[in-house]
C-alpha cells in the first residue's frame, strides 16, 4: 500500500513507531495526564449528581466510543435509525455539527430520518420534535454527560488496540476502559481485523463487564456506486484493478486495507485530515494522480464534499458503501432498542 503526502501529524504521532513519534508522545504526556484527570473528575461529578443533567423530550439512544473517531459511529447510528424506522418510529439523528459532512452523510444514508446538527443536543432534540420525530439517536454522544439518555452504546474498534494507549493529546483515548461502566451495551467493531481478534476482544469485555451485553459488528464494504450517477458497480468490478484511494476520515488505513483486499493489488492511498474540506486544488491533484489508476475510490464522508466539485467531464470516482454485518450479539442490541419503540409519555 503506497501512501500519499497527506499523512496527518495525528496519524504519525498516534500510530507511528519512529523515534520522533515517541519523543512527541513523551512531550505531550503531561497534557494527557491533565486531560485524563479532568475527564475522570467530570465523570464522577455527573455520576454523583453534583452536576445536573438535561432530559430530552423523547426516548433516546446514544452512540459513541472511547477514542477519537474511526470506530464506526456513523454506520452504526444509521443502522439503528433504519431499525427504528422498520419498527414503526420516525427517528431523529442528532449530531454535534462538527464538520459539514456528517449531516449530509446521514441524510443520504437514512433519508426517512430527521437529521439535526447542533452542539446543544437539547436544542437539536426540540427542533427534531417540531419536525415530527418520535425517537432520538445521538451520534457521538458517549461523553455528552449533561444530556440524559435511555440507552448508552459504546463502540470499541479492534483496530484501535494497536494505537497509542495514552489519553488525548498523546494518544486517541477520550476515556479509559473504566468508562464502559456507563454502557448499556458494548459493540466491538472491525474493518480490516480478523473475526477471531474481534471475538477475543468481545470475550475479554464480557468477562470485565458481565452485566453488559457485548456484540460484534463487521463494518464491511457492501458495494460501490458512481459519485455523480449513483450507478451501482458489480461486487467483483475492482478485482485486479489499480485503485487510487482518497480518504479524509479518522482511520484511512483501514479503509484502504479493505479496498486492497477487494482488488487484490496494492492501492495508492491519499489521506487528508478527518472532515477535510476539499478545495478545487485538491480535486485537481486527485485528477492528476488518477491518470495512473483504473478507479478513484472515496468514502461516503468524502463523497458528499467532492460531489459538487468534481468536474462533469471527468471520470467519476466510486463511492464505497459500508454496511453493518452483525457477527455476534444482535439479539441483545435489538432487545435494548425495542424499549425505545414501546409507547411512552413525553417528559415535557
Amino acid at each position: 500500500m503506497s501512501q500519499g503526502p497527506g499523512v496527518s501529524l495525528i496519524q504519525w504521532l498516534w500510530e507511528g513507531r519512529t523515534f520522533g513519534a515517541r519523543i512527541g508522545t513523551l512531550a505531550l504526556l503531561p497534557f494527557a495526564i491533565l486531560y485524563k484527570g479532568i475527564s475522570m473528575v467530570r465523570a464522577v461529578l455527573y455520576q454523583s449528581s453534583l452536576l445536573g443533567t438535561t432530559s430530552l423530550p423523547l426516548r433516546s439512544v446514544a452512540v459513541g466510543n472511547l477514542t477519537v473517531g474511526g470506530s464506526g459511529k456513523t454506520p452504526v447510528a444509521a443502522w439503528i435509525a433504519q431499525w427504528l424506522i422498520r419498527h414503526g418510529t420516525k427517528p431523529a439523528i442528532l449530531l454535534r455539527g462538527y464538520g459539514d459532512d456528517e449531516p449530509l452523510v446521514h441524510a443520504r444514508l437514512v433519508p426517512e430520518a430527521v437529521v439535526k446538527a447542533n452542539p446543544d443536543r437539547a436544542v437539536g432534540a426540540a427542533a427534531a420534535v417540531a419536525d415530527g420525530a418520535t425517537v432520538l439517536v445521538l451520534d457521538d454522544a458517549y461523553q455528552t454527560l449533561r444530556i440524559a439518555r435511555d440507552i448508552n452504546l459504546a463502540l470499541i474498534a479492534v483496530e484501535h488496540l494497536d494505537y497509542s494507549p495514552f489519553p488525548l493529546p498523546a494518544g486517541p483515548w477520550r476515556e479509559g476502559w473504566g468508562a464502559l461502566s456507563r454502557a448499556d451495551g458494548i459493540i466491538v467493531t472491525r474493518k480490516r481485523e480478523s473475526p477471531e481478534r474481534a471475538a477475543a476482544l468481545a470475550d475479554r469485555l464480557s468477562k470485565a463487564c458481565p452485566r453488559t451485553p457485548v456484540a460484534v459488528a463487521h463494518l464491511a464494504l457492501t458495494g460501490f456506486e458512481g459519485l455523480k450517477t449513483g450507478q451501482a458497480m458489480a461486487e467483483d468490478a475492482l478485482q485486479g484493478r489499480r485503485l487510487l484511494v482518497a480518504a479524509g476520515v479518522a482511520d484511512p488505513q483501514a479503509f484502504a486495507a479493505q479496498l486492497q483486499e477487494r482488488s487484490g493489488k496494492a492501492v495508492q492511498l491519499v489521506t487528508y485530515q478527518d472532515h477535510h474540506a476539499y478545495t478545487d486544488a485538491d480535486v485537481a491533484a486527485l485528477l492528476n494522480a488518477a491518470t495512473t489508476a483504473d478507479y478513484v475510490v472515496v468514502t461516503e464522508k468524502d463523497a458528499v464534499k467532492l460531489r459538487p466539485r468534481w468536474p462533469a467531464d471527468a471520470r467519476e470516482p466510486l463511492v464505497a458503501t459500508l454496511g453493518v454485518q452483525w457477527e455476534r450479539g444482535l439479539e441483545a442490541i435489538e432487545a435494548l432498542l425495542s424499549t425505545l419503540v414501546k409507547p411512552s409519555t413525553s417528559v415535557i
